[in-house]
């Protein structure tokens, strides 16, 4: 990573044992004269002083981590793993996999473990501040600057106009990439018709206006039953929850859009913030698309104190950020602390939604990695999250498209703008959005690179300018 990294050598043993190992195509080591469970269980970092741990991930990843969790994860496993050897890549593969099913951004939560095993739980969560602290302090920045320019300056809005429609293809193939994970049966890796049937669903169920909390915990509980071959149970739920709802209509009539929540934030309180990012981050299986739904629900539609577009341009920076995509929670926090109380109240809003975004990961990573680890390899709660995350690409799907929807088409309030001229210039330029979208979702599947986000962002707050200028200052 550079000649600031510390030299960090294992013990030569250990280190020859695992060269020996190493054949051409093989990804995990098999040592001869160590069993699986040795492999599993192998553990030789350096024991770094605190501040040294800090600078550690600081300088190699928190610096450093453009292009996203696989990148990220990428570049922990290559540095930590592959060339240092703290743990065989065995045990690597085991940890990441008890990560996956955890609430919180999985780099974020690598740089704890292996902080944990330098220095102990103070060292993992010296090493997790190290790794968020960058982008937390560059999001608080953007947001600062956002809010500086204004909604209403033309320059900053001709860019984010050309960037809502990139980041809408940005989530079209996140949500593809995770359901690749999500719908696939661990134990024959194959697609799971089950766990397609139980993303589907809650999408239709998210249309139909059912909240979340009760379609994820529902194919959770339904999965379990599946799981065991106890058919019946599983399709008595399956069926209860349309009967339930047709009955909830009959005498309520159809759920408005913001039941689907849980109203924790209606308006943008610090104690509001810190509990919208608390919940949102303890929902935030599988990193932060998972988070984005619940977000948008409390803040744009419930609460109204965050425009939408607004909330999409806070994704667009996310992702170009060194850091977790979670950190559009930061963004947020300091638009709806402004908008409660100032600039003072912002940057505080800023942190205590931050705070509470990632205090879930960092508790259940620190609290308790051993105990995890025999969650995981547990059979009924596997399959309880196994439904979860299934569940969870169709609630992410139905938020991607209403987020293509209002990128490319503008908000209904943009229909009712005045003049109509005005009116009728954001709905023409719908077709340029539309390109916008379809070519940025080509580039992201024809090029893999970690630059390619960074350069579509930037691409497009240039385009931008040519593109939505003369709408914007015409009138």
């Amino acid at each position: 990573m550079g000649d600031a990294t510390p030299h960090l050598e294992p013990n030569t043993t250990a280190h020859q044992d695992l060269e020996s190992s190493k054949t051409p195509g093989n990804t995990q080591p098999s040592t001869p004269s160590n069993s699986q469970g040795d492999e599993l269980t192998f553990s030789n970092p350096p024991k770094l002083s605190l501040v040294r741990l800090f600078w550690y991930f600081f300088y190699n990843f928190g610096l450093f981590a453009w292009g996203g969790p696989v990148a990220q994860i990428a570049m922990i496993k290559e540095q930590i793993v592959i060339k240092e050897k703290w743990i065989t890549l065995a045990r690597f593969q085991r940890v990441f996999a008890v990560y996956q099913i955890l609430p919180g951004p999985e780099a974020a939560e690598l740089c704890m473990f292996f902080g944990c095993l330098s220095n102990g739980r103070i060292g993992g969560i010296v090493a997790g501040l190290a790794f968020i602290l960058p982008g937390f302090i560059l999001m608080l920045v953007a947001s600062y600057l956002y809010t500086l320019a204004g909604l209403d300056n033309i320059y900053f809005n001709a860019s984010f106009r050309a960037l809502q429609p990139i980041v809408a293809a940005l989530m079209f193939k996140a949500t593809h990439k995770i359901a690749d994970h999500s719908v696939i049966k661990q134990a024959t890796k194959k697609v799971d018709p089950f766990l397609v049937t139980a993303a589907v669903c809650t999408a239709i169920n998210s249309t139909l206006r059912l909240n979340i909390f009760i379609s994820l915990g529902l194919y959770g509980v339904i999965y379990m039953f599946i799981a065991r071959r106890l058919w019946i149970p599983a399709g008595i739920l399956f069926i209860l929850q349309y009967v339930g709802y047709a009955i909830y209509v009959v005498f309520r009539g159809v759920p408005s859009p913001v039941s689907l929540a849980l109203g924790i934030a209606k308006t943008p309180s610090l104690i509001n913030l810190f509990v919208l990012g608390l919940v949102a981050g303890t929902l935030s299986f599988g990193g932060a698309y998972t988070a984005i739904p619940f977000v948008q629900v409390e803040a744009v539609l419930k609460g109204g104190w965050l425009p939408q577009r607004v909330f999409i341009d806070c994704i667009a920076i996310g992702n170009v950020l060194p850091a977790p995509l979670v950190i559009f929670a930061t963004f947020v926090g300091f638009q709806g602390g402004n908008t409660d109380g100032g600039l003072a109240r912002a940057f505080a809003g800023a942190v205590v939604i931050t705070i509470g975004m990632f205090f879930p990961c960092f508790l259940f990573t620190i609290a308790g990695h051993s105990l995890l680890e025999k969650l995981v390899n547990n059979k009924f709660l596997a399959s309880f999250f196994d439904g979860l995350c299934g569940a969870v690409v169709g609630v992410i799907a139905v938020i991607t498209f209403q987020i293509l929807r209002s990128s490319i088409h503008g908000t209904a309030q943009d229909l009712l703008t005045k003049p109509v001229e005005l009116a009728i210039s954001k709905a023409a330029n719908s077709g340029t959005a539309a390109v916008l979208f379809t070519v940025s979702l080509a580039v992201l599947y024809k090029f893999t690179n970690k630059w390619v986000i960074i350069v579509l962002v930037v691409s497009g707050a240039v385009a931008g300018q040519f593109l939505f200028l003369d709408e914007l200052a015409g009138h």
